[in-house]
């Protein structure tokens, strides 16, 4: 399994509006063995949660913030592939998923500021930083798999990426032109080489 630095796929479609579809897809599946991780370390866990505004920025995240991440992603992924495929979903993806929505504060503290007078905000010290992100992420997907958006779910038809994507269109199968480039060009590498063994027998 080779790993690669650069972002090699466009975001899937759903991808820029459902921060669950964004996380579930930050590992990426190639041919040839090769994977594209975005949370591979603190620091590129870090640059993904800033990209993303879901973290602010200078803010330093350890090897446990982004363990904990990755765990979320592999809860969301099973679930997503539950809902598609209609399985049974694991019930500790479950526990997982709502153990994030539960774990960040959601009551908004009040504030007094010289000049400003009072003010309402959220509170979120810097030890429980993931603890935010984690509940933005668990709450957009929560309401994605409770919601109308839920029957668009898909994952991408093209082995081996396992991308997760909202169809556009019913007939839609790839989480972009690259994976469907490929799965026709395999289609027709496949046919030709049938019609040219019929031919020779």
């Amino acid at each position: 399994m080779r790993y690669m630095n650069e972002t090699p796929l466009p975001p899937s479609p759903g991808a820029r509006e459902h921060s669950s579809i964004d996380l579930v897809n930050s590992e990426i599946h190639l041919p040839g063995g090769k994977v594209h991780e975005s949370l591979s370390t603190p620091e590129s866990t870090t640059a993904w949660l800033i990209t993303r505004g879901l973290v602010g920025e200078g803010s330093v995240l350890q090897s446990y913030c982004q363990n904990r991440l990755v765990g979320l992603r592999e809860d969301l992924r099973n679930a997503f592939a539950a809902r598609v495929s209609g399985d049974t979903v694991d019930s500790r993806a479950l526990d997982g998923i709502n153990a994030a929505l539960a774990a960040a504060p959601n009551t908004s503290l009040l504030h007094f500021a010289p000049g400003e007078g009072f003010f309402r905000s959220l509170e979120h010290p810097a030890t429980r930083l993931i603890e935010h992100a984690m509940s933005v992420v668990a709450e957009d997907a929560a309401a994605l798999l409770a919601g109308e958006e839920a029957e668009l779910l898909a994952q991408c038809e093209a082995e081996p990426c396992t991308r997760f994507l909202l169809k556009t269109h019913g007939r839609r199968q790839w989480c972009s032109t690259r994976c469907g480039d490929r799965v026709r060009a395999a289609r027709s590498y496949a046919r030709k080489r049938a019609q040219a063994e019929a031919t020779a027998s």
